[in-house]
Protein backbone atom coordinates (compact mmCIF):
# COMPACT_ATOMS: atom_id res chain seq x y z
CA UNK A 1 0.00 0.00 0.00
CA UNK A 2 3.04 2.61 1.40
CA UNK A 3 4.66 2.25 -2.42
CA UNK A 4 1.83 2.57 -4.09
CA UNK A 5 1.25 5.73 -2.29
CA UNK A 6 4.54 6.79 -2.97
CA UNK A 7 4.55 5.81 -6.44
CA UNK A 8 1.28 7.96 -7.03
CA UNK A 9 3.13 10.88 -4.93
CA UNK A 10 5.95 10.85 -7.30
CA UNK A 11 3.62 10.84 -10.24
CA UNK A 12 1.80 13.59 -9.02
CA UNK A 13 4.97 15.63 -7.57
CA UNK A 14 4.27 15.37 -3.94
CA UNK A 15 6.76 14.85 -1.69
CA UNK A 16 5.70 11.97 0.91
CA UNK A 17 7.22 11.78 4.31
CA UNK A 18 9.75 8.99 5.14
CA UNK A 19 9.32 6.08 6.48
CA UNK A 20 10.87 7.11 9.97
CA UNK A 21 8.64 10.21 10.18
CA UNK A 22 5.66 7.86 9.27
CA UNK A 23 6.74 5.59 11.95
CA UNK A 24 7.08 8.22 14.50
CA UNK A 25 3.83 9.31 13.56
CA UNK A 26 2.29 6.17 14.42
CA UNK A 27 4.01 5.65 17.30
CA UNK A 28 2.50 8.94 18.78
CA UNK A 29 -1.35 8.34 17.28
CA UNK A 30 -0.84 4.67 19.40
CA UNK A 31 0.83 6.49 22.74
CA UNK A 32 -2.15 8.79 22.98
CA UNK A 33 -4.82 6.31 21.96
CA UNK A 34 -5.74 8.94 19.05
CA UNK A 35 -9.31 9.09 17.98
CA UNK A 36 -9.47 12.62 16.29
CA UNK A 37 -6.32 13.43 13.96
CA UNK A 38 -5.83 16.43 11.90
CA UNK A 39 -3.83 16.04 8.70
CA UNK A 40 -3.02 19.72 6.92
CA UNK A 41 -1.70 18.28 3.42
CA UNK A 42 -3.20 14.98 2.56
CA UNK A 43 -0.52 14.42 -0.45
CA UNK A 44 -1.68 10.64 -2.00
CA UNK A 45 -1.93 9.03 1.89
CA UNK A 46 1.00 8.16 3.05
CA UNK A 47 1.32 10.19 5.86
CA UNK A 48 -2.22 9.38 6.55
CA UNK A 49 -2.02 6.12 6.66
CA UNK A 50 0.50 5.49 8.99
CA UNK A 51 -1.37 7.65 11.37
CA UNK A 52 -4.62 5.70 10.81
CA UNK A 53 -2.27 2.60 11.43
CA UNK A 54 -1.60 4.35 15.33
CA UNK A 55 -4.63 5.62 15.81
CA UNK A 56 -7.99 3.42 17.68
CA UNK A 57 -9.83 0.96 15.50
CA UNK A 58 -12.80 4.03 15.88
CA UNK A 59 -10.51 6.77 15.35
CA UNK A 60 -11.53 9.21 12.96
CA UNK A 61 -8.72 10.91 10.16
CA UNK A 62 -10.08 14.58 8.93
CA UNK A 63 -7.02 15.75 6.51
CA UNK A 64 -7.18 18.99 4.52
CA UNK A 65 -5.65 19.74 1.04
CA UNK A 66 -5.63 22.10 -1.52
CA UNK A 67 -6.13 19.34 -4.67
CA UNK A 68 -9.16 17.08 -4.63
CA UNK A 69 -6.72 14.94 -7.16
CA UNK A 70 -4.43 14.28 -4.25
CA UNK A 71 -7.32 13.60 -1.72
CA UNK A 72 -8.74 11.25 -4.41
CA UNK A 73 -5.20 9.43 -4.49
CA UNK A 74 -5.17 9.40 -1.01
CA UNK A 75 -8.21 7.88 -0.90
CA UNK A 76 -7.21 5.20 -2.91
CA UNK A 77 -4.61 4.24 -0.55
CA UNK A 78 -6.65 4.31 2.15
CA UNK A 79 -8.77 1.66 0.31
CA UNK A 80 -5.55 -0.30 -0.21
CA UNK A 81 -4.99 -0.21 3.22
CA UNK A 82 -7.81 -1.89 4.59
CA UNK A 83 -9.42 1.21 6.55
CA UNK A 84 -12.78 1.53 6.69
CA UNK A 85 -14.66 4.70 4.68
CA UNK A 86 -15.87 6.27 7.98
CA UNK A 87 -12.43 6.80 9.25
CA UNK A 88 -11.27 9.16 7.25
CA UNK A 89 -12.54 12.63 6.27
CA UNK A 90 -10.77 14.40 3.78
CA UNK A 91 -12.07 18.34 3.09
CA UNK A 92 -10.76 19.98 0.07
CA UNK A 93 -9.52 23.84 0.76
CA UNK A 94 -7.19 25.79 2.34
CA UNK A 95 -6.04 25.05 5.52
CA UNK A 96 -6.73 28.23 7.17
CA UNK A 97 -10.23 28.43 5.50
CA UNK A 98 -10.93 25.11 7.18
CA UNK A 99 -9.41 24.73 10.40
CA UNK A 100 -11.37 27.45 11.77
CA UNK A 101 -14.50 25.47 11.27
CA UNK A 102 -13.34 22.48 12.89
CA UNK A 103 -14.30 21.79 16.85
CA UNK A 104 -11.98 23.45 19.94
CA UNK A 105 -10.11 21.33 21.68
CA UNK A 106 -11.02 18.45 20.36
CA UNK A 107 -8.46 16.98 18.55
CA UNK A 108 -5.46 14.39 19.99
CA UNK A 109 -2.69 15.14 17.26
CA UNK A 110 -2.75 17.99 14.60
CA UNK A 111 -0.42 17.00 11.54
CA UNK A 112 1.29 19.80 9.93
CA UNK A 113 2.72 19.57 6.56
CA UNK A 114 1.07 21.92 4.51
CA UNK A 115 2.80 24.93 3.16
CA UNK A 116 5.74 25.63 5.27
CA UNK A 117 5.03 29.57 4.89
CA UNK A 118 1.65 29.08 7.02
CA UNK A 119 3.15 26.93 9.79
CA UNK A 120 3.09 29.82 11.98
CA UNK A 121 -0.99 30.02 11.74
CA UNK A 122 -1.21 26.14 11.82
CA UNK A 123 0.84 26.59 15.19
CA UNK A 124 -2.18 29.01 16.23
CA UNK A 125 -5.10 26.60 14.96
CA UNK A 126 -3.66 23.55 16.25
CA UNK A 127 -3.46 24.96 19.81
CA UNK A 128 -7.05 25.84 19.88
CA UNK A 129 -7.65 21.76 18.17
CA UNK A 130 -6.35 20.05 20.79
CA UNK A 131 -7.31 18.76 23.60
CA UNK A 132 -4.60 19.29 26.80
CA UNK A 133 -2.07 16.74 26.64
CA UNK A 134 -2.61 17.06 22.95
CA UNK A 135 0.18 17.24 20.35
CA UNK A 136 1.29 18.97 17.37
CA UNK A 137 3.57 17.35 14.75
CA UNK A 138 5.35 19.85 12.03
CA UNK A 139 7.03 17.59 9.19
CA UNK A 140 10.21 19.24 7.28
CA UNK A 141 11.36 21.07 10.65
CA UNK A 142 14.84 21.26 9.53
CA UNK A 143 14.24 21.99 5.69
CA UNK A 144 16.84 20.24 4.03
CA UNK A 145 19.62 21.53 6.94
CA UNK A 146 18.95 25.39 5.92
CA UNK A 147 17.19 26.10 9.10
CA UNK A 148 20.20 25.67 11.27
CA UNK A 149 21.92 27.55 8.58
CA UNK A 150 21.64 31.63 9.25
CA UNK A 151 22.60 32.52 5.88
CA UNK A 152 19.32 31.07 4.41
CA UNK A 153 17.05 33.56 4.39
CA UNK A 154 14.53 32.71 1.86
CA UNK A 155 10.81 32.50 3.11
CA UNK A 156 10.16 28.72 4.10
CA UNK A 157 13.43 28.89 5.61
CA UNK A 158 12.66 31.64 7.70
CA UNK A 159 8.87 30.73 8.60
CA UNK A 160 10.05 27.42 10.41
CA UNK A 161 13.38 28.85 11.61
CA UNK A 162 10.09 31.40 13.49
CA UNK A 163 7.93 28.04 14.38
CA UNK A 164 11.27 26.60 15.70
CA UNK A 165 11.72 29.22 18.14
CA UNK A 166 7.81 30.27 19.30
CA UNK A 167 7.26 26.48 19.79
CA UNK A 168 10.74 26.34 22.02
CA UNK A 169 9.81 29.53 24.19
CA UNK A 170 5.42 28.81 24.09
CA UNK A 171 4.32 28.17 28.12
CA UNK A 172 1.90 25.84 27.05
CA UNK A 173 4.27 23.37 25.09
CA UNK A 174 6.78 20.68 25.77
CA UNK A 175 8.80 20.27 22.56
CA UNK A 176 11.32 17.62 20.99
CA UNK A 177 12.64 17.86 17.39
CA UNK A 178 13.27 14.46 16.20
CA UNK A 179 15.86 14.11 13.98
CA UNK A 180 14.07 11.59 11.26
CA UNK A 181 13.58 12.15 8.06
CA UNK A 182 13.90 15.80 7.12
CA UNK A 183 12.91 17.07 10.96
CA UNK A 184 9.65 16.33 13.26
CA UNK A 185 9.05 19.22 15.65
CA UNK A 186 6.71 17.82 17.83
CA UNK A 187 5.56 19.42 21.22
CA UNK A 188 2.53 18.43 23.35
CA UNK A 189 -0.27 21.01 24.66
CA UNK A 190 0.27 20.92 28.74
CA UNK A 191 -2.85 22.25 30.65
CA UNK A 192 -1.79 25.73 32.67
CA UNK A 193 -4.43 26.73 35.45
CA UNK A 194 -5.73 29.78 35.36
CA UNK A 195 -4.61 32.98 36.97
Amino acid sequence: MLANARARAEEVGVAPIGSGGGAALRFLASVLDARAVVEIGTGTGVSGLWLLRGMRPDGVLTSVDTEAEHQRLARETFTEGGIPAQRSRLIPGAALEVLPRLTDGHYDIVFCDGDKQEYPEYLAEALRLLRPGGVVVFDNALWHDRVADPAQRDPDTIAIRELCRVVGEHESLVPVLLPVGDGLLAAKKVWLPEG
